[in-house]
This record gives C-alpha cells, sequence and structure tokens, in this order.
C-alpha cells in the first residue's frame, strides 16, 4: 500500500493516508516537484505516461511525488529522480507552496508541494511505466508554449511556474 504524509497548512505532519484514498478525498498531503536545468538554462520536462491514474499525458516539471511516510522530503525527490529519470544530482529547496486542483478521474491533488532545483547535463534514461518522453526546453519556448497551450501541462507545474518565474533565470539552482 502506497501511503502518503498528510500534513496542515504549514506543512506539519498530522497523519498518512493511502494515496489514492488521499487524493480521492482531496486530503492536503506532501509532496515534491524537481526542476533540473542544464548547463544551457534549459529546462528538462517529462511527458507523464499516458496510463498514469491522473494527468497522463501531460507534460510536467522533471519529476514529482510524494514522499513515504518516514522519509524526508529531499530524499524522496533523489529517490523519485533516479527511478522516474534514471539520474540523480545536487538538489536544493527553493520554495513551496499549497495548491487544490481537480485533476480528472474524480480526483483532487491538494498538495503542499515542495518545490527542488538541480543542475545536471546527464540524459534521462526514463522508466516507461512513469515517462511518456522527455525534452529539454529554453525558457523563453517554454513560458510561449504554457502560454499558448496551458492544457498540455500539469496543473502544479504551471503553479511552479507562475508561484517562481525566477526559476527559469540563469544560476538557479545547485551548481
Amino acid at each position: 500500500m502506497d501511503e502518503v504524509i498528510l500534513v496542515d497548512a504549514a506543512d506539519n505532519a498530522v497523519g498518512a493516508a493511502e494515496k489514492h484514498a488521499a487524493h480521492a478525498a482531496g486530503l492536503l498531503h506532501r509532496a515534491f516537484s524537481v526542476i533540473v536545468l542544464d548547463s544551457a538554462g534549459r529546462m528538462l520536462l517529462q511527458q507523464r505516461a499516458r496510463h498514469k491514474y491522473h494527468s497522463g499525458g501531460l507534460w510536467s516539471n522533471t519529476c514529482c511525488s510524494h514522499p513515504r511516510p518516514g522519509e524526508g522530503t529531499e530524499a524522496a525527490a533523489h529517490r523519485r529522480l533516479v527511478e522516474e529519470m534514471g539520474f540523480d544530482c545536487a538538489l536544493e529547496r527553493v520554495h513551496g507552496f499549497v495548491y487544490r486542483a481537480e485533476v480528472g478521474n474524480d480526483l483532487i491533488e491538494h498538495e503542499y508541494d515542495h518545490v527542488f532545483v538541480g543542475r545536471c547535463d546527464a540524459l534521462p534514461r526514463c522508466d516507461p511505466l512513469e515517462v511518456e518522453a522527455w525534452r529539454w526546453i529554453d525558457p523563453h519556448s517554454l513560458m510561449r508554449l504554457v502560454a499558448r497551450r496551458p492544457d498540455l501541462f500539469t496543473y502544479w507545474f504551471r503553479r511552479c511556474l507562475v508561484e517562481r518565474p525566477q526559476l527559469l533565470a540563469p544560476g538557479t539552482g545547485p551548481g
């Protein structure tokens, strides 16, 4: 059984719940989003596998998931980066925010999302059960595409860009 950490609005743990049940009930839980930039300042995007339980086929940040009960958020971010994209790199937590969104299939993402940024030029070796496709994209092209076709992107990724557009600035993240 895959569980998530339930939190209050200040990200204090208040319990745990089965992942699907938490999404069905819209319970606030801890999550993270990883954004990896290469040495040219391009962002690595992933297209979520189409069979994912929600937001399948949408483009998103490099990887995202939930820490398990008893697991640190940064440790979980490194674990999922390896599991989804096939590489790891230094990560720096740059901010966090709370959001709530209906994401299809009668599911609600209600998350305290910790955003981590890293720098790496590795070529992904993606898990096809998690990732349909990947691409590097320059910040200006990304912002134009998100403005023109927001329906191609996950809700939380669009929020990451709105909350902190400086994530796309050169020099962001460890390196």
